[in-house]
């Protein structure tokens, strides 16, 4: 079978998570399935650490999709004449986006619809195409997958869409999230925050995010614990600097006990989550939150929203806030700081609670709903 990918995500050192989606589920496909020819479809030169095996073959189309239009003229043209000249039997795109012009039998992968909930979660261009385009995307499709049973819904719900079309294909984390040692983790406190204690935000710095409400939860921990030498150290990249964070930030008390590091590879942020007290990851909304996940297996404690997808991927084994309340965020705070049995206990339940998901687990639910997109192919 001749099965084409959209991968123009795939690019080193700037994987997001769907990034991350794509090119683990994929590493795992093709090697389990020598028998396939995979076509990848980049959008410029691809790196050759994405050419996972023998049976990958590059395909490099124009133009460069990083706008509106040029997602449109790209997936409307591009693609399409891609998949017809190579006699395409099955298009997979792992990041939602896929032709409304082509016959080809096509599965799709929308992660959430966080644009349909909220005006302000992305540039308003963004907002405009993925609110006109994905209800025709799901609608089109062969097949959807998702990343929880939440979006599932969420699809289902908003799009009309029948939920025996949809199947529900979950995130993993990778192998390199894991406790260090008791030195290993204070040379990381020692690096970052002069030895001291700290909780960790992770995620792209934007509305949806939450920063704004975690870092004012931040000076209200502070405020109640004058004595505390906690710090918090936000990992992520600058992608939104709105009025309402900026006048947060600016109106802390403890400002200067917050660490803005940028961006981290998976590697170091891996020693950073272990050597944290606690993850704090207040989202508004989230699709699956891989962050989540990472923490468990890092074996730090978590605190998250109790909203969305947040609570489906935590179970048990974290504290659950209210990501709109400043006193619940800041409370979460308080308890984690000062009760290590609660920490403990939290650690031990995201033990238990990280074996439900592994990038072994997404290839294998994901080759699963490719094979039913195509049912009608001989494999």
């Amino acid at each position: 079978m001749r099965i084409a990918v959209n991968t123009r995500l795939l690019l080193p050192h700037r994987l997001d998570g769907i990034g991350w989606f794509t090119a683990e589920s994929m590493r795992r496909i093709v090697l389990a399935h020598p028998e396939h020819d995979f076509f990848f479809l980049f959008d410029r030169k691809p790196d050759s650490q994405f050419l996972f095996a023998p049976n990958v073959h590059p395909v490099v189309l124009a133009p460069q999709a990083r706008h509106p239009i040029l997602w449109y003229i790209f997936f409307e043209f591009s693609v399409t004449r891609a998949l017809r000249r190579l006699k395409i039997d099955l298009f997979v795109s792992p990041d939602g986006w896929m032709s409304l012009r082509t016959k080809v039998p096509t599965l799709t992968v929308i992660h959430d619809l966080n644009f349909e909930h909220s005006d302000d979660f992305l540039r308003p261009s963004h907002q405009r195409y993925m609110k006109r385009f994905f209800p025709q995307f799901a609608r089109k499709a062969d097949r959807v997958a998702t990343v929880s049973e939440f979006s599932k819904s969420d699809i289902v719900s908003l799009y009309s869409v029948a939920p025996d079309k949809v199947d529900v294909v979950y995130d993993g984390s990778h192998s390199f999230y894991r406790p260090y040692d008791n030195d290993d983790q204070n040379a990381t406190r020692l690096r970052y925050c002069n030895g001291k204690p700290f909780f960790i935000f992770v995620g792209t710095i934007s509305r949806r995010k939450n920063l704004t409400n975690t870092l004012l939860a931040f000076d209200e921990f502070k405020n109640t614990h004058t004595d505390s030498d906690m710090q918090l150290v936000v990992v992520g990249s600058r992608y939104w600097w709105g009025d309402e964070l900026a006048a947060a930030y600016d109106g802390m008390r403890f400002r200067s006990d917050v660490r803005f590091i940028g961006h981290a590879d998976s590697s170091e942020l891996s020693h950073l989550m272990s050597a944290s007290t606690a993850l704090v990851y207040a989202s508004l909304f989230e699709g699956f939150g891989i962050p989540i996940l990472e923490a468990f297996c890092a074996e730090t404690a978590v605190i998250t929203s109790n909203n969305t997808s947040m609570p489906e991927v935590a179970g048990d084994a974290a504290l659950l806030v209210d990501p709109l309340s400043v006193k619940s965020i800041s409370d979460a705070m308080s308890r984690v700081a000062n009760d290590a049995e609660l920490r403990n206990v939290l650690i031990a339940r995201g033990r238990e609670r990280r074996t439900l998901f592994s990038w072994e687990r997404t290839a294998s639910l994901l080759w699963e709903s490719m094979m039913r997109t195509c049912e009608n192919i001989q494999t």
